[in-house]
């Protein structure tokens, strides 16, 4: 037990040294031109020592909040502003993929095309089933990038066994535990397994989770692109990296989005229930539709 809080404490306070390092030397990470520097990119990107330096980050921002309350506001209407624009950009992939949909019909159909061109001046040229197969994209761009936004809205569904019947502080001190205890952790676990799903389809060699730092130094040696280009179908959608690449960005929209959710619990349950829903910045569809907003 003693080993494990003294390797905590040394990692936390690693964790500033190593940032301070990663700033001061940009090149060994950023400089993508050198092999080495990528695959410094690929190790710490789901390594212990990225962990606490973005642990250490959010711990140094949770004390600012806790210690003055008006920046706590300010942060949380920023995370949650974040989430709200990226929500509301990406939500329109809806309807391009309807529109999508549509046009795909008309074309087979209609006009018994077996492809179809877009572009001005460069023109994109694809299958039909190329057109089919990316409509899954737009999905997953829904699903990825509008998760905190959802969250925001009040429009996830939500399983109610207790919290409808206790006092006000007690559902924030529910919050507060879901937050850190549930949102968090699977953020990191997706991220973990996400980062390295993501690499082993962009480079070779094929980096793993359990190679050392010099283990993937020895292996830039040989590193060459490998972007993933295999679809389904012979003529179908051959861009699947790009699921991978959304994973990554669902684990970090979601890990953000906790720390907001865990800040505005906090403020509420310090200030009381009056500030609940305060500078919650939420959709309507206008008055006397209420009943058809969030989740009931």
């Amino acid at each position: 037990m003693l080993d494990a809080i003294v390797w905590v404490i040394s990692n936390i306070v690693g964790g500033f040294a190593n940032l301070f390092r990663a700033l001061a030397n940009p090149s060994l990470w950023l400089d993508w031109s050198n092999k080495e520097a990528i695959m410094r990119w690929v190790y710490y990107g789901g390594s212990v020592e990225f962990f606490f330096v973005v642990f250490d980050l959010f711990l140094l921002l949770t004390i600012a909040v806790m210690v003055n309350r008006r920046f706590g506001w300010a942060t949380v209407r920023f995370m949650e502003g974040f989430a709200n624009v990226v929500g509301r950009v990406f939500a329109w992939a809806g309807l391009i993929m309807v529109l999508q949909q549509i046009v795909i019909v008309f074309v087979q159909r209609v006009f018994a095309r077996p492809d179809m061109v877009f572009g001005f001046g460069i023109p994109l040229q694809y299958d039909i089933s190329w057109w089919g197969e990316e409509l899954k994209l737009y999905n997953a761009m829904i699903i990825c990038l509008c998760v905190s936004y959802a969250f925001v809205q009040g429009s996830h569904v939500r399983v109610d066994l207790v919290y409808s019947a206790v006092r006000f502080r007690t559902k924030r001190a529910i919050d507060m535990f879901g937050s850190i205890f549930f949102m968090l952790p699977m953020a990191v676990l997706i991220w973990l397994y996400g980062w390295y799903f993501l690499w082993r389809h962009l480079i070779v060699p094929k980096p793993s989770a359990s190679d050392t730092l010099e283990k993937l130094l020895m292996k830039s040696r040989a590193l060459r692109w490998n972007v993933e280009r295999i679809g389904f179908s012979p003529n179908g959608f051959d861009h699947y990296y790009m699921f991978k690449v959304l994973l990554c960005l669902f684990a970090a929209m979601v890990f953000v989005h906790a720390f907001a959710f865990f800040y505005r619990s906090y403020l509420e349950f310090v200030e009381g229930e009056a500030s609940a829903g305060k500078y919650l910045d939420k959709d309507t569809l206008g008055e006397g539709e209420e009943a058809f907003e969030g989740t009931h």
